[in-house]
């Protein structure tokens, strides 16, 4: 005789992962950084650091995504070449006290078709929309009928003034434009990289992940990523800091020392 088998245990129905009722209903982006925190020694030669996140959009509407990464600012001072009577001369340097010492923009698609050009100036989005600190100098003019009208003491140079800074930070890869370095590796998951160059400076970065749609920015994610020396390399540089006016001294006198002891040791030869 056959004997029936016990009936099934009843089916256990896991409960739903908890999800902010916004999630359904509002545009949004999210982001994170695969490493928030670069170390820099004396065998560093750059970083790649995978910036990645998601898009919630709820509307039938495609959304472009916009990353902006800039660094600590820093002084930047230039000279043009000019010729007097014949002779190549350097002119009087021109001091930008707040050019980025870092600046990155990628995107899905060129800047100019995401959004338009009183939107990219606004938010300061793109190396054309950069905001860099004019010298400091300044005068008083009349323009355009109106008077006691405040400018630089660059006048109508400052664009090729400001031009040249950004030819120079491209030249030293530190500043990057991507108009496609945003792909969607999956139906709203994306992912950016961030090459950080060998001569990146110090100090704490900020990021910022725009969210678009239409034109128009739907949500922003902000993130900070930390770029510090360590070792030796960290003592060497923050005594050089604390104190230059020593540290200069003991460079002179290390040099004045090896100098020394080099021509000791070719003269016994």
């Amino acid at each position: 005789m056959v004997q029936a088998l016990p009936p099934p245990p009843p089916a256990i129905e896991a409960p739903a992962p908890d999800r902010a009722a916004a999630t359904l209903t509002d545009l949004r982006v999210a982001a994170a950084l695969t490493d928030a925190q670069v170390r820099v020694d004396s065998s560093f030669s750059g970083a790649a650091i995978v910036l990645y996140g998601a898009v919630f959009n709820p509307t039938p509407e495609p959304a472009d995504v916009v990353v902006v990464v800039r660094g600590p600012d820093a002084p930047v001072r230039l000279v043009k070449k000019t010729r007097n009577m014949g002779v190549w001369l350097n002119s009087r340097p021109v001091l930008f006290e707040g050019a980025p010492g870092f600046y990155m923009t990628a995107s899905t698609r060129p800047l100019n078709q995401i959004a338009d050009f009183g939107q990219l100036r606004r938010l300061g989005l793109g190396v054309d929309h950069l905001r860099i600190a004019a010298p400091e100098e300044s005068q008083v003019v009349n323009r355009y009928g109106v008077r006691d009208v405040v400018i630089s003491r660059l006048g109508d140079d400052y664009v090729d003034w400001r031009r040249a800074v950004i030819r120079l930070k491209e030249a030293a890869a530190l500043y990057d434009t991507d108009p496609q370095g945003v792909s969607f590796v999956d139906q709203g998951l994306f992912r950016a990289e961030v090459k950080l160059p060998a001569v990146a400076p110090t100090g704490q970065y900020f990021a910022e992940v725009w969210l678009f749609q239409e034109g128009e920015p739907r949500s922003v994610s902000n993130l900070t990523l930390t770029v510090e020396k360590v070792g030796v390399e960290r003592d060497i540089y923050e005594f050089a800091h604390r104190s230059p006016w020593l540290y200069g001294l003991l460079c002179v006198v290390l040099a004045a020392v090896t100098g020394y002891a080099a021509s000791w040791v070719f003269r016994r030869r």
